[in-house]
Order: structure tokens, then C-alpha cells, then sequence
């Protein structure tokens, strides 16, 4: 983390799974991001972050994306620029979706399949989806503004069964 005033600044978020057998269809999962007003923390989203998107001031920001996990080790990643981000905002919320294409898609039927959360060479995170196997979307960090004005982490690991659009609006209701 940075400094116990700044609280964390800049992180990297980033997924790994293995690719389907061939002949079936490739699982993607999705980094999702949302971020919340400092005067309605816990309401709808302010803006989402996801596949093919950053955020409005570029704070947020997808920065490398698999439609199938092939590639070596962490092949999704995103990043987060805490130490950057205005005032206005309180609480961002990360979660994972599976994209799902043909019926539905658990996290325990992808092989493999983890997250990992640092900040420069620091490893705040890392976990797999074993808690979570029969979901298809799970929250994995939440990042809130604390009183002085820098950013705290925790790690949320929290299933959900719904589509990627529904998760997004979803994934910020309160975590416990």
C-alpha cells in the first residue's frame, strides 16, 4: 500500500483462467468496475468500467482483455488510479462476470480460474473462485475514501447469479 496517509494509489487487477477444451465454446470472464458518488456511496453506480471501456476522467482504465484465457498466467488485467481519482467519489467496487453465451456458466466450471490484486510489486490480493463456484459473478475488492481523504482495500470475495448488465448495477449493494 502507499503511505498510511495516502492510503493505496494505483493498482492492477487482473483475472487468469484456463481455456475451454477445444470444441466448446470459450469462456470470458469480464472485470467490472463501478464507482460510487461520496454522497450516495451505497446507490446506482456513477459509471461502470468494463470490456472496451475506461472511465470518463481515465482513471480506470481495462488495459488488457482475453475473450478465452489463452495466453500465460494473468491474462485480463485493469487498472485503477486511486491516487487520481476526484474527490466526488467514495467507494469503487470491482467484481468478475462470466459472459455467459450458451445456458449457464459457473466459475466451478472454469479451470483454473483466479484473480490477483497489487499495487506496484505488493500483492494486496489473490484468490480463486473456489468460495464462489456456483456463481456466475462474484464481487472481489472494494476500495472506499476514508476520512482524510485516502483509499482503503478489502478484499470481497461475494457470488451473485446474474448476466454481466445485471451484475453491474447489483455488485455495490452493501458487502459484508
Amino acid at each position: 500500500m502507499g503511505s498510511l496517509n495516502k492510503g493505496v494509489g494505483k493498482v492492477e487487477v487482473t483475472l487468469r483462467w484456463d481455456p475451454t477444451p477445444l470444441g466448446k465454446p470459450a469462456h470470458d470472464l469480464d472485470i467490472i468496475a463501478a464507482t460510487y458518488a461520496a454522497e450516495d456511496p451505497y446507490g446506482s453506480p456513477a459509471y461502470v468500467v468494463h470490456f472496451d471501456s475506461r472511465s470518463p476522467d481515465g482513471t480506470i482504465t481495462l488495459n488488457r482483455e482475453s475473450r478465452d484465457g489463452q495466453g500465460f498466467g494473468f491474462d485480463e488485467a485493469m487498472t485503477l488510479e486511486f491516487d487520481r481519482l476526484a474527490p466526488a467519489y467514495a467507494r469503487v467496487v470491482v467484481g468478475v462476470a462470466i459472459q455467459q453465451r450458451e445456458g449457464r456458466t459457473t466459475f466451478g466450471e472454469i479451470v483454473n480460474s483466479g484473480f490477483r490484486i497489487r499495487e506496484g510489486y505488493t500483492v494486496l490480493a489473490e484468490n480463486d473462485f473456489t468460495g464462489v463456484s456456483a456463481s456466475t459473478a462474484a464481487t472481489i475488492a472494494e476500495f472506499t475514501r476514508n476520512s482524510s481523504g485516502g483509499w482503503e482495500f478489502r478484499t470481497v470475495v461475494r457470488g451473485f447469479d446474474t448476466d454481466p448488465n445485471s451484475f453491474a448495477g447489483s455488485m455495490g449493494s452493501s458487502l459484508t
